[in-house]
């Protein structure tokens, strides 16, 4: 009976490992016809912070870039405030695009930049360039 209970913990354990292992921290999100690697930014402390303080693609260990999904369709706007990044930021109403901006990064521009949303969104993706 205790070997019949070792052997179902270790095919459990071989399982859970496979299945923990292989698991990607990023969503794959299609965007104009290319599969991005994004971060997510669901809780409001994740949709502040965003990309700032990044200062390489190579921090970002493989992702693209970040998406930041809201609880309800409004009126958004984000800035460069420590962001070291220049970014393409897509305005996203459910699945479908409605606007495109650049967002230079803070060192770029020297100066804060504010972008808009062109009409209520629910969802944001920003990608590296």
């Amino acid at each position: 009976m205790k070997k019949i209970f070792v052997m179902i913990f270790i095919v459990v354990a071989i399982v859970a490992y496979f299945f923990l292992a292989n698991r990607s921290p990023f969503i794959k999100y299609e965007l104009e016809g290319r599969t991005y690697q994004l971060m997510t930014a669901k809780t409001e402390s994740e949709r502040v912070k965003g990309l700032m303080d990044y200062r390489s693609k190579k921090d970002l260990k493989g992702a693209d870039g970040m998406i930041f999904i809201f609880p309800r369709k409004d009126y958004r706007q984000f800035w460069n405030q420590n962001t070291y990044l220049d970014l393409d930021v897509y305005w996203v109403d459910g699945k479908k695009v409605v606007g495109k901006d650049k967002l230079p990064s803070i060192e770029k521009s020297k100066d804060l930049v504010v972008i808009y949303s062109p009409e209520k969104v629910d969802r944001v993706i920003e990608i590296v360039k």
